[in-house]
C-alpha cells in the first residue's frame, strides 16, 4: 500500500472489514545499516499486524531479587533500539531480569495498522505482547509517548503493572496551548494533511531533522545516533510518518491527565525521571496529576534516556530495590 499521502483514519471512523496493514521494513535493512546492538528480533504475528520485540534474557537464576521481568517502551520516532542503552545498563545490574524491548506500531521492525491509533491500540500490543510471553505482570519503563502510554496502560490494566517508570513523559501537554492554525493541524482534514505532517515532524524534532555528518563513523563506534535512525524510518518504513501523526493526534502525547491521576489512584509504585530542561513535562504538571515520587536530573534535557543513562539507570536502580 502506497503511504506517502496516507492519513490514518481517526477515533469514530467506520473501519474495513478487513484490517489493512503497512509492512514494515526487514530486519537486515536496518541491521546492516545500525549495526546488531540489540537482540535479533522476535514477531509476534496479531490480528492488526506484526510486532518486533528483543529479548535480553536474564543470565542469573537467581530469585531474590523482586523484579524479574521489565517491559521497556520507547516514545514517538526513535523505536526500540533508543533504549538499549539503558536496557542493557539495567540489564546487567539485575541479572536474573528479563528485560523485552518492543517496537510500538509503526516504529522500526513493527507494522504499521491503518486503524486509529488511540492508546488502546497500544494498550493491545503490550497485552498481545505479554501474553506471547507468558508474563501475568511486569515493570514498565516508559520513555515520552512510551511513559503516557504506561500511565494509561495502568490506568486499565493495574493488575499487569508491578511498577511504572515514567521517564520524561509525554501526556501533559495541552492541546490548548497551541495556536488555531497549529490546533487545525492536530484535527487533520482535507488539505491541510500536507501542511499537518510538516508541522508535527518539526514540532517532535524542535525544527528540521538534521542527520549528523559522522552518523556512519559513530554507529561503526557502537553509538546510537537518533537523527539517524528516524530519518531512515522516514525513508524505509512506508507506515511511520502515518503512525507518527496518528500518534500525536490521537495516542496520547497531550491531553492525558484524567488517564495519569487515574493510574496514580491505583497505587501501583512509580517513579519518574525528568530531565532539568525538558520542555515536555514538568515537576509541577505532574505535582497536579498526584505523582510526587520524581527525580530532576540536572543539566540535561528531553533526551535524558539517552544522553545521561549512568544516572537514569542508578535511579531506577535505588527504586526497584526498595519496592
Amino acid at each position: 500500500m502506497a503511504s506517502s499521502n496516507l492519513v490514518l483514519p481517526r477515533p469514530g471512523a467506520e473501519m474495513p472489514t478487513t484490517p489493512q496493514v503497512i509492512k514494515a521494513p526487514s530486519e537486515a535493512a536496518f541491521t546492516t545499516t545500525f549495526g546488531s546492538l540489540l537482540p535479533k528480533a522476535s514477531y509476534l504475528e496479531t490480528v492488526n499486524g506484526t510486532i518486533a520485540y528483543y529479548s535480553l534474557e536474564p543470565n542469573s537464576t537467581s530469585s531474590s531479587n523482586k523484579v524479574s521481568r521489565v517491559l521497556f517502551i520507547h516514545g514517538v520516532q526513535t523505536p526500540a533500539l533508543g533504549l538499549q542503552p539503558l536496557a542493557t545498563t539495567l540489564s546487567a545490574r539485575f541479572p536474573s531480569a528479563h528485560c523485552v524491548l518492543v517496537d510500538l506500531w509503526g516504529h522500526g521492525l513493527t507494522d504499521t495498522p491503518v486503524l486509529p491509533h488511540t492508546p488502546e491500540l497500544f494498550h493491545n500490543l503490550l497485552l498481545a505482547l505479554m501474553q506471547k510471553l507468558g508474563w501475568d505482570d511486569a515493570h514498565f519503563v516508559g520513555y515520552s509517548f512510551g511513559g503516557s502510554t504506561t500511565a494509561s496502560f495502568v490506568a486499565k490494566h493495574a493488575e499487569r503493572v508491578s511498577s511504572m517508570v515514567l521517564v520524561a513523559p509525554a501526556g501533559l501537554l495541552r492541546s490548548a496551548q497551541f495556536d488555531e492554525v497549529q490546533r487545525g493541524y492536530l484535527r487533520g482534514g482535507e488539505g491541510v494533511e500536507g501542511q499537518a505532517r510538516e508541522w508535527i515532524t518539526e514540532w517532535l524534532e524542535g525544527g528540521e531533522l538534521v542527520v549528523p555528518s559522522d552518523w556512519k563513523e559513530r554507529v561503526a563506534r557502537g553509538e546510537i545516533v537518533a537523527e539517524a535512525v528516524r530519518d531512515w524510518e522516514v525513508r524505509v518504513h512506508e507506515g511511520h510518518m502515518p503512525s507518527v501523526v496518528g500518534i500525536v493526534r490521537d495516542g496520547g502525547v497531550m491531553d492525558k491527565h484524567a488517564a495519569f491521576v487515574e493510574a496514580v489512584g491505583t497505587d501501583t509504585p512509580g517513579l519518574c525521571i525528568l530531565g532539568e530542561l525538558d520542555d515536555l513535562c514538568s515537576v509541577q504538571d505532574l505535582a497536579d496529576v498526584g505523582m510526587e515520587n520524581v527525580a530532576v536530573v540536572p543539566q540535561v534535557g528531553h533526551g535524558v534516556v539517552r544522553q545521561r543513562v549512568p544516572e537514569v539507570a542508578g535511579l531506577i536502580e535505588e527504586f526497584w530495590c526498595h519496592l
